[in-house]
Protein backbone atom coordinates (compact mmCIF):
# COMPACT_ATOMS: atom_id res chain seq x y z
CA UNK A 1 0.00 0.00 0.00
CA UNK A 2 1.52 3.46 -1.02
CA UNK A 3 0.71 6.64 0.03
CA UNK A 4 1.31 10.46 -1.41
CA UNK A 5 3.70 12.99 -0.64
CA UNK A 6 2.67 16.62 -0.78
CA UNK A 7 -1.08 17.99 -1.46
CA UNK A 8 -4.29 16.96 -1.13
CA UNK A 9 -7.16 17.33 -3.25
CA UNK A 10 -10.16 16.74 -1.97
CA UNK A 11 -10.19 13.78 0.00
CA UNK A 12 -7.16 12.15 0.26
CA UNK A 13 -6.48 8.62 -1.43
CA UNK A 14 -3.17 7.77 0.24
CA UNK A 15 -1.85 5.40 -2.59
CA UNK A 16 0.73 7.08 -5.06
CA UNK A 17 3.00 10.52 -5.30
CA UNK A 18 2.97 11.96 -8.60
CA UNK A 19 1.27 14.98 -10.42
CA UNK A 20 -0.77 12.09 -11.96
CA UNK A 21 -4.32 10.94 -10.12
CA UNK A 22 -2.94 7.62 -8.39
CA UNK A 23 -4.45 4.58 -7.37
CA UNK A 24 -2.85 1.31 -9.57
CA UNK A 25 -4.75 -1.98 -8.66
CA UNK A 26 -5.83 -4.88 -10.69
CA UNK A 27 -5.36 -5.64 -15.05
CA UNK A 28 -5.51 -8.80 -16.92
CA UNK A 29 -4.09 -10.11 -19.94
CA UNK A 30 -5.84 -7.67 -22.70
CA UNK A 31 -6.45 -10.29 -25.94
CA UNK A 32 -3.84 -10.25 -28.57
CA UNK A 33 -5.76 -9.03 -31.85
CA UNK A 34 -7.04 -11.94 -34.28
CA UNK A 35 -5.31 -14.29 -31.61
CA UNK A 36 -6.25 -17.63 -30.80
CA UNK A 37 -5.50 -17.84 -26.70
CA UNK A 38 -8.24 -18.35 -24.51
CA UNK A 39 -8.41 -14.93 -23.05
CA UNK A 40 -8.69 -13.73 -26.03
CA UNK A 41 -11.88 -14.61 -26.75
CA UNK A 42 -12.60 -14.27 -23.39
CA UNK A 43 -11.98 -10.79 -23.31
CA UNK A 44 -14.00 -10.26 -26.54
CA UNK A 45 -16.46 -11.44 -24.38
CA UNK A 46 -16.56 -9.17 -21.88
CA UNK A 47 -15.82 -6.16 -23.45
CA UNK A 48 -19.38 -6.53 -24.83
CA UNK A 49 -20.52 -6.25 -20.74
CA UNK A 50 -18.11 -3.26 -20.64
CA UNK A 51 -21.16 -0.43 -20.81
CA UNK A 52 -22.82 -2.33 -17.67
CA UNK A 53 -19.95 -1.29 -15.70
CA UNK A 54 -18.68 2.24 -17.42
CA UNK A 55 -20.84 4.11 -14.54
CA UNK A 56 -19.34 2.35 -11.45
CA UNK A 57 -15.48 3.13 -13.69
CA UNK A 58 -16.66 6.33 -13.66
CA UNK A 59 -17.36 7.43 -10.34
CA UNK A 60 -15.99 10.89 -9.26
CA UNK A 61 -12.80 10.27 -7.09
CA UNK A 62 -10.11 12.37 -4.94
CA UNK A 63 -6.83 12.08 -4.85
CA UNK A 64 -3.74 12.58 -2.75
CA UNK A 65 -1.18 13.58 -5.00
CA UNK A 66 2.72 15.64 -5.30
CA UNK A 67 4.37 17.18 -8.32
CA UNK A 68 6.95 15.22 -9.16
CA UNK A 69 9.32 15.98 -12.01
CA UNK A 70 8.66 17.51 -15.59
CA UNK A 71 8.97 15.05 -18.19
CA UNK A 72 10.46 15.73 -21.32
CA UNK A 73 8.71 16.07 -25.15
CA UNK A 74 9.73 12.95 -26.08
CA UNK A 75 8.72 11.17 -23.59
CA UNK A 76 5.27 12.75 -23.31
CA UNK A 77 4.81 11.25 -27.00
CA UNK A 78 5.59 7.97 -25.47
CA UNK A 79 2.71 7.89 -23.33
CA UNK A 80 0.43 8.78 -25.72
CA UNK A 81 1.45 6.28 -28.24
CA UNK A 82 -0.67 3.52 -28.60
CA UNK A 83 0.17 0.31 -27.01
CA UNK A 84 0.53 -2.79 -29.24
CA UNK A 85 -0.97 -6.20 -28.76
CA UNK A 86 2.06 -8.01 -27.23
CA UNK A 87 4.70 -5.73 -26.16
CA UNK A 88 6.87 -8.00 -23.87
CA UNK A 89 7.93 -11.64 -23.74
CA UNK A 90 4.91 -12.27 -26.24
CA UNK A 91 2.78 -11.53 -23.56
CA UNK A 92 -0.90 -9.83 -24.19
CA UNK A 93 -1.14 -6.56 -22.63
CA UNK A 94 -3.30 -6.71 -19.05
CA UNK A 95 -7.19 -5.94 -19.24
CA UNK A 96 -9.64 -5.79 -16.49
CA UNK A 97 -11.16 -9.44 -15.72
CA UNK A 98 -14.55 -10.17 -14.07
CA UNK A 99 -14.43 -9.04 -10.33
CA UNK A 100 -16.35 -11.14 -7.83
CA UNK A 101 -18.60 -9.80 -5.22
CA UNK A 102 -16.71 -8.98 -1.24
CA UNK A 103 -16.09 -11.37 0.98
CA UNK A 104 -17.82 -11.89 4.05
CA UNK A 105 -16.15 -11.12 7.27
CA UNK A 106 -18.09 -12.36 10.44
CA UNK A 107 -19.49 -9.53 12.49
CA UNK A 108 -17.09 -10.93 15.56
CA UNK A 109 -13.64 -10.10 13.76
CA UNK A 110 -12.63 -6.24 15.18
CA UNK A 111 -12.15 -4.05 11.76
CA UNK A 112 -11.05 -0.62 10.94
CA UNK A 113 -13.01 2.46 10.81
CA UNK A 114 -13.31 2.01 7.51
CA UNK A 115 -14.33 -1.18 6.82
CA UNK A 116 -18.20 -0.42 6.66
CA UNK A 117 -18.34 2.48 4.68
CA UNK A 118 -15.95 2.39 2.49
CA UNK A 119 -14.57 5.54 3.27
CA UNK A 120 -10.85 6.77 2.99
CA UNK A 121 -9.36 8.46 6.54
CA UNK A 122 -7.62 11.79 6.59
CA UNK A 123 -3.93 11.45 6.03
CA UNK A 124 -2.31 11.45 9.55
CA UNK A 125 1.39 12.90 8.81
CA UNK A 126 2.62 12.04 12.31
CA UNK A 127 5.03 8.75 12.57
CA UNK A 128 3.75 6.11 14.00
CA UNK A 129 5.45 5.80 17.61
CA UNK A 130 4.62 2.50 19.96
CA UNK A 131 5.16 1.66 23.48
CA UNK A 132 5.93 -1.72 24.98
CA UNK A 133 2.15 -3.24 24.27
CA UNK A 134 1.82 -1.73 20.74
CA UNK A 135 5.10 -3.22 19.46
CA UNK A 136 3.93 -6.43 20.93
CA UNK A 137 0.63 -5.75 18.70
CA UNK A 138 2.45 -4.89 15.59
CA UNK A 139 4.92 -7.99 16.06
CA UNK A 140 1.72 -10.10 15.74
CA UNK A 141 -0.31 -8.59 13.12
CA UNK A 142 2.87 -8.36 10.75
CA UNK A 143 3.96 -12.27 11.47
CA UNK A 144 0.22 -13.00 10.53
CA UNK A 145 0.92 -11.13 6.96
CA UNK A 146 4.00 -12.64 7.11
CA UNK A 147 2.44 -16.36 7.16
CA UNK A 148 -0.38 -15.41 4.68
CA UNK A 149 2.36 -14.07 2.21
CA UNK A 150 3.97 -17.09 2.63
CA UNK A 151 0.92 -19.55 1.99
CA UNK A 152 -0.18 -17.73 -1.00
CA UNK A 153 3.19 -18.30 -2.62
CA UNK A 154 2.31 -21.84 -2.68
CA UNK A 155 -0.99 -20.80 -4.26
CA UNK A 156 0.94 -19.05 -7.06
CA UNK A 157 0.59 -21.69 -9.79
CA UNK A 158 -0.07 -21.61 -13.48
CA UNK A 159 -3.67 -22.26 -14.36
CA UNK A 160 -4.53 -20.17 -10.95
CA UNK A 161 -6.59 -17.20 -10.90
CA UNK A 162 -6.24 -13.90 -8.79
CA UNK A 163 -10.04 -14.43 -7.61
CA UNK A 164 -8.98 -17.90 -6.18
CA UNK A 165 -5.76 -16.81 -4.23
CA UNK A 166 -8.17 -13.53 -2.84
CA UNK A 167 -10.50 -16.10 -1.63
CA UNK A 168 -8.04 -18.50 -0.08
CA UNK A 169 -6.11 -15.49 1.92
CA UNK A 170 -9.68 -14.18 2.54
CA UNK A 171 -9.76 -17.24 4.64
CA UNK A 172 -6.71 -17.54 6.14
CA UNK A 173 -6.76 -14.05 7.50
CA UNK A 174 -10.43 -14.17 8.67
CA UNK A 175 -10.14 -17.57 10.24
CA UNK A 176 -7.06 -15.99 12.14
CA UNK A 177 -9.31 -13.91 13.90
CA UNK A 178 -7.86 -10.71 11.34
CA UNK A 179 -9.44 -8.16 8.92
CA UNK A 180 -7.98 -8.46 5.63
CA UNK A 181 -7.12 -4.44 5.56
CA UNK A 182 -7.60 -3.58 2.08
CA UNK A 183 -11.03 -4.62 1.82
CA UNK A 184 -13.54 -1.78 1.28
CA UNK A 185 -10.24 0.51 1.96
CA UNK A 186 -11.82 3.47 0.05
CA UNK A 187 -13.99 1.05 -1.78
CA UNK A 188 -11.20 -1.08 -2.66
CA UNK A 189 -13.53 -4.86 -3.28
CA UNK A 190 -10.78 -7.42 -2.32
CA UNK A 191 -9.06 -8.69 0.80
CA UNK A 192 -5.61 -8.49 -1.10
CA UNK A 193 -3.81 -6.99 -3.68
CA UNK A 194 -2.53 -9.11 -7.17
CA UNK A 195 -0.04 -7.12 -9.45
CA UNK A 196 0.36 -9.41 -12.61
CA UNK A 197 3.37 -8.11 -14.84
CA UNK A 198 3.32 -5.07 -16.13
CA UNK A 199 1.15 -3.67 -13.20
CA UNK A 200 2.63 -2.17 -10.82
CA UNK A 201 0.85 -2.07 -8.01
CA UNK A 202 -2.96 -2.48 -6.13
CA UNK A 203 -4.03 -4.92 -8.79
CA UNK A 204 -7.27 -6.08 -7.67
CA UNK A 205 -7.93 -10.10 -7.81
CA UNK A 206 -10.61 -11.20 -10.77
CA UNK A 207 -10.64 -14.10 -13.25
CA UNK A 208 -7.40 -13.69 -15.14
CA UNK A 209 -5.41 -17.31 -14.61
CA UNK A 210 -1.68 -17.47 -14.27
CA UNK A 211 0.20 -18.34 -17.12
CA UNK A 212 3.61 -20.33 -16.60
CA UNK A 213 6.82 -17.53 -16.84
CA UNK A 214 4.07 -14.33 -15.28
CA UNK A 215 5.37 -12.84 -12.19
CA UNK A 216 2.85 -11.83 -9.57
CA UNK A 217 2.73 -9.16 -6.76
CA UNK A 218 0.83 -10.24 -3.55
CA UNK A 219 0.59 -7.34 -1.00
CA UNK A 220 -0.76 -8.86 2.31
CA UNK A 221 -1.94 -5.96 4.72
CA UNK A 222 -3.75 -7.78 8.07
CA UNK A 223 -5.62 -5.93 10.90
CA UNK A 224 -5.43 -7.39 14.38
CA UNK A 225 -6.32 -6.39 17.62
CA UNK A 226 -5.94 -2.47 16.56
CA UNK A 227 -2.97 -2.91 14.28
CA UNK A 228 -1.87 -3.69 10.48
CA UNK A 229 0.83 -5.52 9.48
CA UNK A 230 1.74 -4.82 5.75
CA UNK A 231 4.24 -6.86 3.54
CA UNK A 232 4.52 -8.30 -0.41
CA UNK A 233 7.02 -9.41 -2.70
CA UNK A 234 7.08 -10.67 -6.13
CA UNK A 235 6.45 -14.01 -6.77
CA UNK A 236 7.57 -16.30 -10.13
CA UNK A 237 5.28 -18.48 -11.44
CA UNK A 238 6.25 -21.92 -13.14
CA UNK A 239 9.59 -22.15 -14.73
CA UNK A 240 9.30 -20.48 -17.98
CA UNK A 241 10.45 -16.75 -16.38
CA UNK A 242 12.59 -15.74 -18.66
CA UNK A 243 16.48 -14.34 -16.91
CA UNK A 244 15.40 -10.25 -17.71
CA UNK A 245 12.69 -11.02 -15.12
CA UNK A 246 14.50 -13.09 -12.74
CA UNK A 247 17.46 -10.31 -12.61
CA UNK A 248 13.82 -7.31 -11.72
CA UNK A 249 12.98 -10.01 -8.85
CA UNK A 250 16.21 -10.24 -7.63
CA UNK A 251 17.32 -6.80 -7.98
CA UNK A 252 13.85 -5.45 -6.18
CA UNK A 253 14.43 -7.99 -3.36
CA UNK A 254 18.19 -6.42 -3.45
CA UNK A 255 17.12 -2.65 -3.45
CA UNK A 256 14.42 -3.38 -0.36
CA UNK A 257 17.43 -5.10 1.60
CA UNK A 258 19.81 -2.74 0.91
CA UNK A 259 17.52 0.05 1.97
CA UNK A 260 16.58 -2.03 5.35
CA UNK A 261 20.25 -1.96 5.84
CA UNK A 262 20.43 1.58 6.28
CA UNK A 263 18.04 2.34 8.81
CA UNK A 264 18.73 3.32 12.45
CA UNK A 265 17.29 5.78 14.86
CA UNK A 266 18.35 9.34 13.16
CA UNK A 267 18.96 8.12 9.96
CA UNK A 268 17.52 10.41 7.12
CA UNK A 269 14.24 9.37 5.62
CA UNK A 270 16.02 10.26 2.40
CA UNK A 271 18.76 8.06 2.68
CA UNK A 272 16.21 5.13 1.86
CA UNK A 273 16.08 6.17 -1.49
CA UNK A 274 18.99 7.18 -2.44
CA UNK A 275 20.04 3.79 -1.52
CA UNK A 276 17.91 2.19 -3.49
CA UNK A 277 18.28 4.60 -6.51
CA UNK A 278 21.90 4.05 -6.42
CA UNK A 279 21.85 0.25 -6.46
CA UNK A 280 18.91 -0.07 -9.23
CA UNK A 281 20.95 2.48 -11.45
CA UNK A 282 24.01 -0.42 -10.83
CA UNK A 283 22.05 -3.42 -11.62
CA UNK A 284 20.28 -1.44 -14.87
CA UNK A 285 16.68 -0.76 -13.77
CA UNK A 286 14.03 1.81 -13.58
CA UNK A 287 12.56 3.18 -10.04
CA UNK A 288 9.12 3.77 -10.08
CA UNK A 289 8.85 7.17 -8.18
CA UNK A 290 5.11 7.93 -8.43
CA UNK A 291 4.29 5.61 -5.57
CA UNK A 292 5.68 5.51 -2.22
CA UNK A 293 6.30 3.62 1.47
CA UNK A 294 4.82 5.58 4.52
CA UNK A 295 4.15 5.06 8.22
CA UNK A 296 1.97 1.74 9.41
CA UNK A 297 0.50 0.93 12.86
CA UNK A 298 -2.79 1.52 14.20
CA UNK A 299 -3.31 3.57 11.18
CA UNK A 300 -3.12 2.10 7.62
CA UNK A 301 -1.27 4.93 6.51
CA UNK A 302 0.65 7.72 8.04
CA UNK A 303 3.70 9.97 7.65
CA UNK A 304 6.84 9.39 6.71
CA UNK A 305 6.76 9.13 3.19
CA UNK A 306 9.12 6.97 2.35
CA UNK A 307 9.87 7.78 -1.35
CA UNK A 308 11.95 5.24 -3.06
CA UNK A 309 14.10 7.72 -5.50
CA UNK A 310 16.76 10.22 -4.83
CA UNK A 311 15.73 13.14 -3.05
CA UNK A 312 15.76 15.78 -0.73
CA UNK A 313 13.02 14.83 1.56
CA UNK A 314 13.19 16.30 5.54
CA UNK A 315 12.95 14.08 8.18
CA UNK A 316 14.98 11.40 10.03
CA UNK A 317 14.05 7.63 11.26
CA UNK A 318 12.78 7.54 15.18
CA UNK A 319 13.14 5.11 17.22
CA UNK A 320 9.64 2.33 18.22
CA UNK A 321 8.24 4.02 14.84
CA UNK A 322 6.98 1.23 12.67
CA UNK A 323 6.49 1.73 8.78
CA UNK A 324 7.20 0.41 5.06
CA UNK A 325 9.84 0.49 1.93
CA UNK A 326 8.73 -1.10 -0.95
CA UNK A 327 10.20 -0.27 -3.84
CA UNK A 328 9.30 -1.48 -7.33
CA UNK A 329 11.81 -1.40 -10.11
CA UNK A 330 11.27 -1.58 -14.21
CA UNK A 331 12.80 -3.05 -16.93
CA UNK A 332 11.34 -0.53 -19.26
CA UNK A 333 10.38 3.54 -18.36
CA UNK A 334 9.01 3.98 -14.89
CA UNK A 335 5.65 5.84 -15.94
CA UNK A 336 2.61 4.28 -16.02
CA UNK A 337 -1.16 4.94 -17.33
CA UNK A 338 -3.73 5.05 -15.33
CA UNK A 339 -6.75 3.12 -16.23
CA UNK A 340 -10.46 4.12 -16.64
CA UNK A 341 -11.75 2.69 -13.27
CA UNK A 342 -9.54 5.35 -11.35
CA UNK A 343 -7.55 2.35 -9.68
CA UNK A 344 -5.23 0.41 -11.92
CA UNK A 345 -1.81 1.48 -13.10
CA UNK A 346 0.41 -0.44 -15.61
CA UNK A 347 3.93 0.59 -16.61
CA UNK A 348 3.06 2.64 -20.04
CA UNK A 349 5.49 0.88 -21.88
CA UNK A 350 4.17 -2.42 -21.07
CA UNK A 351 7.59 -3.68 -19.48
CA UNK A 352 7.13 -5.68 -16.64
CA UNK A 353 7.75 -4.24 -13.23
CA UNK A 354 7.96 -5.94 -9.59
CA UNK A 355 7.81 -4.63 -6.22
CA UNK A 356 8.83 -6.12 -2.34
CA UNK A 357 8.01 -4.44 0.68
CA UNK A 358 8.66 -5.31 4.35
CA UNK A 359 6.79 -3.69 7.48
CA UNK A 360 9.66 -2.93 9.91
CA UNK A 361 10.52 -1.11 13.68
CA UNK A 362 13.37 1.46 14.79
CA UNK A 363 15.37 -0.32 17.10
CA UNK A 364 17.83 0.86 19.63
CA UNK A 365 20.31 -1.41 17.86
CA UNK A 366 19.01 -0.12 14.09
CA UNK A 367 15.81 -2.09 12.37
CA UNK A 368 13.39 -4.94 13.07
CA UNK A 369 12.02 -6.77 9.60
CA UNK A 370 8.71 -7.52 11.55
CA UNK A 371 7.38 -8.92 8.33
CA UNK A 372 10.24 -11.28 7.57
CA UNK A 373 9.07 -14.98 6.29
CA UNK A 374 8.90 -17.48 8.27
CA UNK A 375 8.66 -20.06 5.23
CA UNK A 376 12.12 -18.32 4.30
CA UNK A 377 13.71 -18.37 7.46
CA UNK A 378 12.90 -22.48 7.96
CA UNK A 379 14.48 -23.45 3.96
CA UNK A 380 17.36 -21.56 5.44
CA UNK A 381 18.01 -22.60 8.45
CA UNK A 382 17.28 -26.63 6.78
CA UNK A 383 19.91 -25.56 4.21
CA UNK A 384 22.86 -24.26 6.79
Amino acid sequence: ACIAYASRVGATRPFSSSRAVTRAVGGQRAALLGGDDARARWTTTTSANKSSSSSSSRRARTFLTVHAKKKGFAELLGNLAPPSADDYNGRPRLVKGTVSAKQHVPASIPRPPYADNGFLPDMNEKYQIHDADGIAKMRAASLLAAQVLDYAETLCKPGVTTDFIDQKVHKMIVDAGAYPSPLNYGGFPKSVCTSLNECICHGIPDTTELMDGDIINVDVTVYLNGYHGDTSRTIMVGDGVTDEVRRLVDATDRCLAAAIDVCGPGVPVRKIGATIHGLADELGFGVVEKFVGHGVGYEFHSGPTVRHHRNNDPGTLVLNQTFTIEPMLTIGRTNDRMWKDGWTAVTADGKWTAQAEHTLLITEGGVEILTASPAKAAAAAAAA
